[in-house]
């Protein structure tokens, strides 16, 4: 299987901070959720994957090993909410705040 994101695979997401990868599979979480909720499941499971793919980026990412317990739970709890039956009970809603954060440190570093 070949990235979504193959420039971003071949080391560029590597020299992005912690703070916009996780911004950066915030927004493909966000476009998975939007795609759902059109019932555009397709669109959807893409998107999840596209997530994932930068999830799975971020844990390989040598700065990040500090981070490396909260990232594969946030893999854990993003593949049993969009595959399997949601045992953490997490939500839409639950989502957008969790990746807001991130946008939100994201935009205010770039004004500053």
């Amino acid at each position: 299987m070949g990235f979504y994101h193959k420039t971003l695979a071949e080391g560029r997401w590597f020299k992005l901070p912690f703070l916009e990868q996780m911004a950066n599979i915030g927004s493909e979480v966000q476009r998975a959720i939007n795609w759902k909720n059109k019932n555009e499941l397709e669109y959807s499971k893409k998107a999840v994957e596209r997530a994932l793919e930068l999830l799975y980026l971020t844990i390989e990412d040598p700065k990040n090993k500090s981070h490396l317990k909260e990232l594969t739970r946030l893999r854990e709890f993003l593949i049993d909410y969009f595959y399997f039956d949601n045992i953490y009970n997490s939500s839409d809603e639950f989502w957008h705040k969790y990746f807001y954060a991130f946008n939100y440190a994201v935009s205010r570093r770039r004004y500053l």
